[in-house]
């Protein structure tokens, strides 16, 4: 899996189910709990996701990842040009 592709599946899921684990994510993802924390890091350093903790959470280790409108940009920004790349391809492929 590319890593735009890896951002934008992240992000996606994130955005449908912020309440998930770390431990989740990298399931339903289909990557390494170490990627996927990698990758969190990232999106909060660069903006797109921000992190908040349950109040009241038993596990203090529970945290709520926020899709910010920077990250929905990036989401989109990425998609397009995934979506452009493989236009491209796909018309490299009936020429041949």
């Amino acid at each position: 899996m590319e890593r735009e592709e890896i951002i934008v599946k992240m992000l996606s899921i994130i955005h449908k189910n912020p309440e998930l684990s770390q431990r989740d994510l990298s399931k339903v993802a289909g990557i390494s709990v170490g990627k996927t924390n990698y990758v969190i890091k990232a999106l909060v350093e660069k903006g797109a996701i921000k992190t908040r903790r349950f109040l009241n959470s038993k596990n203090k280790w529970a945290y709520k990842y926020i899709l910010t409108p920077q990250g929905i940009n990036e989401k989109a920004r990425i998609t397009k040009e995934f979506v452009k790349r493989k236009i491209a391809e796909y018309e490299k492929l009936l020429e041949e």
